[in-house]
């Protein structure tokens, strides 16, 4: 996949975009808390983050995920949906993600397997939200 550049972290220029994995295993998708003292904080959502300049959607993810979770990304998938998030005005990009290893929570409160039919009875961080509810309806 190709690099996108949308700058750095300028208030002048346009944002990153915001990656956010759907890591799906044995039926169940992983969620992760939110630390209370960041935005959102105590919400769930999927694992992801800023790419950083020069950096491609891909790279983005298995980056992330390393941080995050402590693990191995084997594949990223397209795009499934995408949002700009009311807030931040981040453009966050939700994308399958596919993973080797046992994710440990490193930057999260919590994580979780968690049945997709679940997902709405979980507080999640409102683009999460708004993803799980396009989600759940494309599927049902």
């Amino acid at each position: 996949m190709s690099s996108l550049h949308r700058g750095g972290d300028s208030s002048s220029g346009p944002k990153p975009p915001v990656v956010a994995a759907v890591i799906e295993r044995d039926g169940c998708v992983l969620i992760c808390r939110r630390p209370a003292e960041k935005q959102h904080g105590g919400l769930w959502e999927f694992p992801g983050g800023k790419l950083h300049e020069d950096e491609s959607i891909s790279e983005a993810v298995a980056r992330e995920l390393a941080e995050e979770l402590a693990v191995q990304t084997t594949d990223v998938g397209e795009v499934l949906f995408s949002r700009i998030d009311a807030r931040s005005g981040f453009e966050i990009l939700f994308l399958r993600a596919s993973i080797k290893g046992e994710p440990v929570a490193l930057e999260h409160s919590a994580i979780m397997w968690c049945d997709p039919a679940q997902l709405l009875s979980y507080p999640l961080a409102p683009s999460d939200h708004a993803f799980v509810s396009f989600f759940l309806l494309k599927d049902a």
